[in-house]
């Protein structure tokens, strides 16, 4: 079956060697803006199965021109600008959709037509959205009842490559990393949601330590909205807690909190010799080159799902541990490995009727968590999974 990929730079090539290798698909056609540059990728790499394409994402027209192509299935790793005008496109094609992005209100739009036209669209599938979402699916059909959930996901260098003032290396858009920097947050705590403005994020009453085996100690700091997912917990719902980190190794928070309090982060330009420049953008520019990993060096990718509750009348917890790194061989990175490998997995379990829900899927309850786990361990990620009794 043939396979429409959107996007060829970090994460994507990772999906594409993914794609590549799945007995399923029998082409892949590998979308980017440098239809040259994919090419030379492809040769250097041998992939036999993968015919290239330039796609200029701003073009409705040249979106709707590869999905007129009738791929199977469709992996979008453009831009999170871009996912509005795909999704469309892929409703209007009939073609199943997967995404790394969580569900915005253009996704979700298309997605209202996806159903009547047997389309699947599998947004929030990468790492972080994604295996943290199949994996606190599992968490909960394990639980009678529910009232605690604590996510943490962290990409972040290991201790050896961890040597720059920031001890923060870049496996995405630096830029990116800093829009979420200034994205408020949302929390529950003692059942009550409590908003955490993006200013205060960073403070040390919104910090902790989390211990991570064959790791160390990180510093955890609030990520977007936890209460989102609140819904999928259901009738089993006691909720008093519910929380989602970023994870960082220590001192992170401390640094971005005094520079998103002096103005580096904002958005709003400001005159410098004559010319205006965003504060934020500047500071993306100034540090992604200081930030890159050397080629021996490599990333780690962490990602914990803690639920507690009761089970059987006792109080009890299951806790959901991955930890990846860097693949030296194949030079795919543990952010690389954990998004597009998921996401190259997403697609293959669509073609392989494993997912088989019609309409806008999601990851917490229409992924099969025993399969998805299965097929990670393929490729050498490993989730582990303890529980037992919980002191409240």
């Amino acid at each position: 079956m043939k396979v429409l990929l959107l996007g060829v730079g970090m994460q994507g090539k990772a999906a594409l060697h993914d794609l590549c290798h799945n007995p399923l698909v029998t082409e892949v056609i590998a979308a980017d803006r440098d239809k040259s540059a994919v090419e030379r990728y492809v040769r250097e790499r041998g992939y036999a199965k993968v015919t290239s394409a330039a796609v200029d994402a701003a073009d409705q027209r040249s979106i709707d021109a590869l999905f007129a192509e009738q791929p199977a299935v469709a992996v979008d790793l453009l831009p999170v600008d871009f996912l509005g005008a795909v999704a469309r496109s892929a409703v209007r094609h009939e073609v199943h959709l997967v995404n790394t992005f969580y569900v915005v209100p253009e996704v979700e739009a298309a997605s209202k037509d996806a159903g009547e036209k047997g389309v699947t669209i599998l947004p929030e599938f990468g790492m972080d959205p994604g295996i943290d979402l199949v994996l606190l699916g599992e968490a909960l059909r394990r639980m009678d009842t529910v009232s605690e959930v604590y996510s943490y996901g962290s990409g972040i260098p290991e201790p050896s490559a961890a040597d720059n003032p920031l001890k923060y290396k870049i496996t995405w858009t630096f830029d990116g990393v800093l829009r979420s920097y200034k994205r408020p947050s949302r929390v529950m705590r003692k059942g009550k949601v409590v908003d955490i403005p993006a200013s205060e994020q960073f403070a040390p009453e919104n910090v902790h330590i989390v211990s991570v085996a064959g790791l160390g100690e990180l510093e955890a700091f609030p990520n977007g909205d936890a209460t989102q997912y609140a819904e999928f917990v259901g009738d089993k719902t006691h909720l008093a807690e519910m929380h989602r980190y970023s994870c960082r190794w220590p001192g992170h928070a401390a640094f971005w909190k005094k520079m998103s309090d002096l103005g580096f982060l904002d958005d709003e330009p400001v005159d410098v010799g004559g010319s205006r420049v965003s504060p934020r953008r500047f500071v993306a520019a100034l540090l992604t080159p200081q930030l890159q990993y050397k080629k021996d060096e490599r990333d780690v990718a962490f990602l914990r799902v803690d639920v507690r509750g009761t089970k059987n009348g006792r109080r009890e917890k299951v806790v959901f541990d991955v930890l990846d790194k860097k693949d030296l061989a194949t030079g795919f990175t543990a952010m690389s490995r954990t998004v597009g490998f998921t996401a190259s997995i997403g697609a293959g379990m669509i073609l392989s009727g494993e997912v088989s829900k019609r309409g806008l899927a999601s990851p917490v309850r229409d992924v099969p968590y025993e399969a998805f786990v299965a097929e990670l361990a393929r490729r050498g990620i490993a989730v582990n999974v303890s529980s037992g009794a919980w002191d409240a």
